[in-house]
């Protein structure tokens, strides 16, 4: 499991115990090409459909629609490619998507047809404008993430997916932060018509992301195709990793209740802290509706590449910026979205079923690192820190 000073599980985190059970047998077992007839193949071809399975599942599909990629972002842009090749058109979908979709958009139909609908502070969409957008003519889909991957503040799915039903536009759901980490009573999946999920994110490998896509929902492949995965994804699935995957996934969803509210309890006493003990700091996000596991602030007066390099210099490791991209100087278009502070911005996401986080060591370091910040850049007593 990770250690106590790392706290970027949303970019990537230890293969949970489920999954490192599963490791040496799917390696050892499921390394033949499963379309093969001999028995090591046959062999494949039954773990790699028992891995379908249990992922889709959790995702509220059935096996046949659930297909496999190489991560979230390679997920997302055959679903949005996918779909606006199938029936070309406009594409609605919030201003707080991940980059990768909405690139992939701008790049099929031209950024002119992709209405990018507004967010208030907390980064939540404006239901009444999104309802309004996918009701114009020309469009053909509609997409929303079921939590924000840079705030964690969650999406009203349920009447948006109402409203995309009324509408007869298809409804892409980016479950990329959800999946294994939030109860389906609160992230009700059977309302998307195409999901984006990744492995990494409920503690399985990377290099597993998932694309799923309702039966009946229009779709055609947007590049080379072949036999495998229904003809979504070429080439030949990584069945290995796909089944510890899967195995991760049972694992997560095994223990979900108790490490969901254990998650709450740690964020909320984090955000307490920072709030409390850290001068200048403003809080991102809604933390009464937001993922149980993330947190995201803004420090005044600091930049992010000093406070990475702080902090990790005191054994911590958290994320900056925009958690689309690796650059922490590069502004992020979810922050811009919400009018919040581009600067100084630091995520917090929990690793899954972690109990030893060092939330006070954490807050410890963020305090002395941006005080040290503060003083190099004469900036100590601005807008009241001295006080």
């Amino acid at each position: 499991m990770a250690n106590a000073g790392f706290l970027d599980a949303a970019s990537g985190q230890p293969l949970n115990p489920g999954g490192q059970q599963a490791l040496q047998a799917a390696f050892g077992g499921a390394w033949a090409d499963p379309q093969r007839w001999y028995a090591d193949a046959q062999r494949s071809s039954m773990i790699l459909a028992a891995a379908r399975a249990s992922i889709a599942a959790a995702l509220q599909l059935r096996p046949p629609e659930v297909s496999f990629t190489s991560s979230a972002a390679s997920a997302m842009g055959l679903a949005v490619g996918g779909t606006l090749l199938a029936r070309p058109g406009r594409v609605v979908c919030s201003a707080v998507e991940h980059s990768a979709l909405i690139g992939t958009a701008e790049e099929a139909v031209g950024a002119h047809n992709v209405h990018l609908v507004s967010v208030d502070a907390l980064g939540r969409i404006d239901e009444e404008e999104f309802a309004s957008a996918i009701c114009q003519p020309g469009v053909q889909l509609a997409c929303l993430q079921a939590a924000n991957h840079e705030v964690g503040t969650r999406q009203p799915l349920v009447s948006m997916a109402a409203a995309c039903r009324q509408a007869q536009v298809p409804l892409l759901v980016d479950a990329t932060m959800t999946v294994g980490r939030e109860s389906s009573s609160t992230i009700d999946l059977s309302l998307a018509d195409i999901v984006c999920a990744h492995a990494i994110s409920w503690g399985g490998p990377s290099g597993v992301g998932v694309l799923g896509v309702r039966a009946g929902v229009p779709w055609r492949p947007p590049g080379y195709v072949d036999q495998r995965e229904y003809q979504r994804v070429p080439g030949l699935p990584a069945t290995p990793l796909i089944a510890v995957a899967a195995r991760a996934l049972e694992w997560s969803l095994a223990g979900l209740p108790d490490f969901a509210a254990q998650a709450r309890e740690h964020m909320a006493e984090l955000r307490q802290q920072v709030l409390t003990r850290v001068r200048g700091v403003t809080w991102l996000g809604d933390p009464d509706d937001g993922l149980s596991y993330l947190g995201a602030f803004s420090c005044l007066y600091t930049d992010a590449e000093s406070l990475m390099q702080g902090l990790d210099a005191a054994g911590f490791s958290v994320s900056s910026g925009s958690s689309c991209v690796a650059d922490t100087r590069r502004p992020s278009h979810v922050l811009t979205a919400m009018g919040a502070p581009s600067g100084g911005n630091v995520r917090v996401s929990l690793p899954i079923g972690d109990a030893a986080s060092d939330i006070t060591g954490f807050v410890d370091a963020l305090d002395a690192t941006v005080a040290d910040i503060r003083k190099r850049f004469q900036a100590e007593d601005l807008a009241g820190l001295d006080s």
